[in-house]
């Protein structure tokens, strides 16, 4: 700001001249007392310049409705929406998000420091104000093969950009533990730029809480557990509560919060699917769910704005009160979050649930992250399995909406010494296939309840290190499933008997798609409805499951290209169980 901004300000707040923009017959909601209050509202240059009776050059009647601050998501993978931040800011600000702190970790992981500039061209600019946090554990772990490596030295020139906030969720906590050089620097560079440092604290204890807090570690999205919430509050962090595709932990821990630590809540999605965004939101949707939950209308309007905004020091946001940003919502009502206009600086946006602002066209990517899966052909040999007919083995067992899993030993059938899936018992071959540098290095083992009763479904989306990931009844489907994968550039696909049912191309790293994003929900909609057609009828996205089941710091046993990951003992171990 400079002093004739300032000057303007004071003028407009002191009412000696017409505020730009003045908001007439609303109901304030006021996030630091929770409380309703009355008055009109004066904008100028984007900001809020006060409370009271005032005249502008342009009136807005909100006949009535409720004046909330806009929503701000706290943890966000844009690259989970499987569109271009561009086109994911217009899904967004439709459903009153008008700020999300991003991790772009999905595409670094395949693309790299050019995929972290890709992420930060590609939402300059926007409507939606997208701030970012850098990667730090890329790859996530030592015990799998991504497309990249970042070190503190690759990191440390994007902390000067001016929407980069910090150090993105720290996923490789034994690194932390060990006191590992270059994760120390990455804390260090990053809190000596007056940076936030996100946790990632998947079964972590009370002592290990301890660590992470020591090491300047803040906030945390991964508890799954009153208790767990209330172990990281005790220890002062942040914990946001995650309402996503495949995590959804909001039931579970809203009755952690109490009026006493109500202010160390916020929410985020973490990842969520286009599909789901546009059917049911983003933050709104947490909202929503934590009222019919129990909780005060007014109380989770307060986590889903201020609380966030503090969080992550964004200190001109989170309220409707003077020296903020006039980023705001029109609520119909209290109870369902309805929302019939979103302003962004002052500006209409978004208005009955449809996108009605503009932005400048962004770049293409470049031709390096087009082409992205690099691997060669796979054949039959390469996916048996080789056990003994009979003996126990180590097999990956799903839990429904969830990201953990179990861990369980069972017998299975064998032919020839090799694993044989069985739809009666819902034992299902799995591979992840490195598919960034051609090592050829495929990951083999059984998961349980997919629900596939004939065919292949694959991925190049398959947290973190983003390898090609395959599953299925048999072994000509998942061939074919892996070989369209390649052709396409990546992407997802459903493959029976031999042809490929359904598809959706995402070229981009093979995490995006560069088509539009009604497109794009168009095509996935598609490909679920084809899932009906290889004989799933669960109650949980397949696709995302499966994407989650390749993330080796999350419990109990996951793939990775290297093999079967034992999160307990942090190492691979065998298929065929001792």
């Amino acid at each position: 700001m400079n002093i004739d901004a300032l000057k303007k300000r004071i003028e407009v707040s002191t009412k000696r001249i017409p505020a730009d923009v003045v908001i007439k017959n609303g109901k304030i909601i006021d996030v630091y007392n929770l409380e309703i209050i009355e008055g009109d509202i004066a904008i100028v240059d984007g900001y809020f310049a006060g409370i009271g009776e005032y005249e502008g050059h342009e009136t807005i009647d909100a006949a009535g409705n409720f004046i909330s601050p806009a929503f701000i998501d706290g943890h966000v993978h844009i690259e989970s929406s499987m569109v271009t931040p561009a086109e994911f800011s217009k899904v967004l600000l439709a459903h009153g998000v008008t700020t999300v702190i991003t991790d772009p970790h999905e595409i670094g992981n395949v693309s790299g420091t050019e995929g972290i500039s890709f992420m930060l061209n590609q939402s300059e600019g926007l409507p939606l104000d997208v701030r970012v946090m850098l990667p730090s554990s890329v790859p996530a772990t030592p015990f799998e093969n991504a497309g990249a490596v970042l070190k503190a030295s690759d990191l440390e020139p994007f902390l000067a950009h001016p929407r980069v906030l910090g150090l993105a969720e720290v996923m490789d906590f034994p690194a932390v533990f060990r006191g590992d050089e270059d994760m120390l620097q990455k804390i260090i560079s990053t809190a000596d730029q007056n940076g936030m440092i996100d946790g990632h604290a998947a079964g972590l204890d009370a002592n290990g809480i301890n660590v992470y807090r020591s090491s300047l570690i803040t906030t945390d999205h991964e508890c799954t557990t009153k208790d767990e919430a209330l172990d990281r509050i005790s220890r002062g962090m942040y914990v946001l509560i995650r309402e996503g595709s495949v995590a959804k932990n909001l039931r579970a821990l809203i009755t952690a919060v109490t009026p006493k630590n109500a202010r160390r809540f916020l929410f985020c999605t973490d990842d969520k699917h286009l599909d789901d965004l546009v059917a049911e939101g983003s933050v709104d949707h947490n909202v929503r769910l934590a009222i019919q939950e129990g909780m005060d209308p007014l109380q989770a309007i307060q986590l889903a704005t201020l609380n966030a905004a503090e969080c992550y020091g964004l200190k001109e946001k989170g309220a409707v009160a003077p020296g903020y940003k006039a980023d705001f919502l029109l609520l119909d009502d209290l109870q369902s979050i309805s929302i019939s206009d979103v302003f962004v600086e002052g500006k209409l946006v978004a208005k009955d649930g449809m996108f009605v602002g503009s932005w400048t066209q962004s770049s293409q990517p470049p031709a390096a992250l087009t082409q992205s899966v690099n691997m060669t052909k796979i054949d039959s040999e390469k996916l048996s399995i080789p056990i003994t007919d009979g003996k126990p083995i180590h097999v990956i067992e799903i839990i429904p909406n969830q990201i953990v899993t179990k861990k369980k030993i069972l017998a299975a059938t064998a032919e020839n010494g090799e694993f044989i899936p069985s739809i009666t018992n819902d034992l299902l071959k799995m591979a992840v296939i490195e598919r960034h540098n051609k090592t050829e290095n495929i990951g083999l083992g059984v998961v349980n309840g997919l629900l596939i009763q004939n065919g292949a479904i694959a991925s190049t989306v398959a947290h973190d290190s983003h390898n090609l990931v395959v599953a299925g009844t048999n072994d000509k489907d998942m061939q074919v499933a892996i070989e369209a994968i390649r052709s396409m550039q990546g992407g997802y696909v459903i493959v029976k008997n031999g042809a490929v049912l359904a598809s959706v191309p995402l070229p981009i790293s093979g995490l995006m798609s560069d088509r539009p994003f009604t497109e794009v929900n168009q095509q996935i909609i598609h490909l679920k409805e084809k899932l009906r057609e290889i004989g799933f009828s669960g109650d949980f996205d397949p696709f995302l499951t499966l994407s989650f089941l390749t993330l080796p710091v999350i419990p109990e046993i996951k793939l990775t290209d290297l093999g079967l990951f034992d999160f307990k003992t942090f190492q691979h171990i065998s298929v065929q169980a001792e």
